[in-house]
């Protein structure tokens, strides 16, 4: 199945944003992510692929959901620039392309109103 990206310029996320933290592991450098759900939403799935990649990779969270209130950390990602795509418990997509996850913080907020105009620009 072929990547589907929407239109997500200037969206809260990516200005204040994906954050990472990076840490040197042999050649590669490697990044942790946590992702906290401020939103009205409960976040059921989330997929990365590198900008450069056609295809999703697997859901990175499994058999567990992201819950209003709560957060799931990512790690051991390679540092690279990925296209995110966010699916929530009414199964509305949010794709944010370009997301460079060698930041230099940790936490990545996501709100109802970020939710909200990212599926708008679908």
């Amino acid at each position: 199945m072929r990547k589907a990206v929407l239109a997500l310029a200037g969206l809260s996320l990516l200005a204040g944003g994906w954050t990472s933290t990076v840490e040197a592991q042999g050649k590669k450098k490697r990044a942790s992510v946590t992702i906290v759900n401020k939103s009205d939403w409960r976040l059921d799935q989330l997929y990365l692929s590198a900008t450069d990649e056609d295809e999703w990779g697997p859901d990175q969270l499994g058999k567990d959901v992201i819950d209003t209130g709560g957060s799931f950390t990512l790690t051991d990602i390679t540092c690279d620039t990925y296209d995110v795509k966010l699916v929530d418990e009414d199964g509305d997509e949010c794709v944010l392309q370009g997301v460079d996850l060698c930041g230099s913080s940790e936490k990545w907020t996501i709100t109802s109103k970020d939710l909200l105009k990212c599926q708008a620009g679908s």
